[in-house]
């Protein structure tokens, strides 16, 4: 019985792609790599019975010989011997073609199969490994040119049968390849997938650590001492802005908190800024995005929802006299501001009537709209509440 494989080092480079040692010739789906191959090397020999018969006996042995030799070498110790010795094993196989077109005669049809080893080789040897096959297949074309020609009867059904053989493995080779792409690419994609959610944890988890060890404790504290300060006071004006001071730490505890655990819903697409940048594809000049504070998770969903409606709706009338060329979105205190800086269209007319209905769809959405024309830009600013409308 021979060693194990990795009980003695291998003698070639080591297997590329996670690919066993020995491949192609070891390893999982070898019959599907090489049985295709061998039944049309079977082919290629049986039709040497066809009439009139093989015109070579020797030539007949000789291709038989090879082609045994090639099927044994399937059982050598690939994993112990040197990597280039696989070019052996299609070389043989070529050998073997040019002695059954010797045989058979070079006009009988024969021929085609000396396509075998280049295929083989496309398809799982090295670049080099296709070169010397391409040598040796014009060193047997060269062979066949100068050998006198015989014309047997059986050509046509040879040709048939060979040709839909090899076109046979051609076509499920080239699908079976662009099954394995897709497929590497579907698990690419899922990697990636992976990889991202692990990143989105680990920040979410940092980020997290740090703010409660730091910021949030600190603002709770804050808090604490304002509302011990609030029990002590006797003005009611100055106990109201405590109160309120209190409320507005609190939402601050609240926006951090959206922050970190909204990671993931920004990033499957779900996000203000996502949104926005969704609504920006649709112009033919995308214009310049900008955003600043925690725009993601500081608006109100329905007041994130409102915004988002009154600019899908403004930014087709926004269109029709201006170019769009800014955008800034900007989330600090009790409001985030939509700021659209656009050019004015050369020729275009109506301007007042879109400004009066941009005004119009804001305060009907609750929404504070600033409109200030000027030579060379007009700028678009929305007011949004960042706390639910009571």
């Amino acid at each position: 019985m021979p060693p194990a494989a990795d009980s003695e080092p291998m003698a070639g480079p080591p297997p590329a792609g996670g690919r066993p040692a020995g491949y192609p010739f070891r390893g999982p789906g070898l019959l599907v790599r090489a049985g295709p191959f061998a039944a049309i090397a079977v082919l290629a020999e049986l039709s040497l019975v066809l009439p009139p018969g093989p015109t070579s006996t020797w030539a007949a042995v000789a291709s038989v010989l090879l082609l045994a030799a090639v099927a044994a070498a399937f059982l050598l110790p690939w994993p112990r011997l040197p990597g280039w010795m696989r070019v052996l094993v299609p070389l043989a196989y070529t050998g073997s073609v040019l002695a059954l077109v010797l045989a058979a005669g070079t006009t009988s049809g024969v021929g085609i199969v000396i396509l075998v080893p280049l295929i083989w080789t496309a398809l799982f040897g090295r670049l080099w490994e296709s070169a010397c096959v391409v040598a040796a297949i014009v060193a047997v074309e060269v062979v066949i040119s100068l050998t006198p020609v015989a014309v047997p009867d059986a050509v046509i059904a040879r040709r048939v049968i060979l040709w839909a053989a090899l076109g046979a493995v051609i076509s499920v080779s080239t699908h079976g390849l662009r099954d394995r792409i897709r497929r590497a690419r579907e698990q690419a994609a899922q990697l990636q997938d992976r990889l991202r959610e692990a990143s989105i944890a680990e920040d979410r988890d940092r980020i997290a650590g740090d703010l409660r060890d730091k910021v949030i404790q600190q603002i709770f504290a804050a808090g604490l001492t304002l509302e011990s300060a609030a029990m002590r006071t006797t003005d009611p004006g100055m106990r109201r802005r405590i109160d309120q001071t209190i409320d507005d730490l609190d939402h601050a505890v609240l926006i951090l908190r959206d922050t970190v655990y909204g990671l993931e819903h920004r990033l499957e697409g779900r996000g203000l800024r996502a949104e926005i940048l969704r609504l920006c594809q649709d112009l033919n000049l995308a214009p310049e995005l900008s955003f600043a504070g925690p725009v993601d998770g500081a608006l109100h969903p329905g007041a994130r929802a409102g915004l988002l409606e009154l600019l899908h709706d403004a930014l087709p009338l926004i269109r029709q006299q201006f170019v769009p060329t800014r955008i800034e979105i900007t989330a600090s205190g009790d409001s985030c501001t939509a700021v659209i800086e656009a050019t004015p269209v050369a020729g275009a007319t109506g301007a007042s009537s879109e400004y009066f209905r941009l005004r119009n769809k804001a305060a009907q959405a609750g929404i504070g709209i600033d409109i200030e024309p000027g030579p060379d830009s007009t700028r678009f600013a929305w007011h949004v509440p960042v706390r639910a409308a009571r």
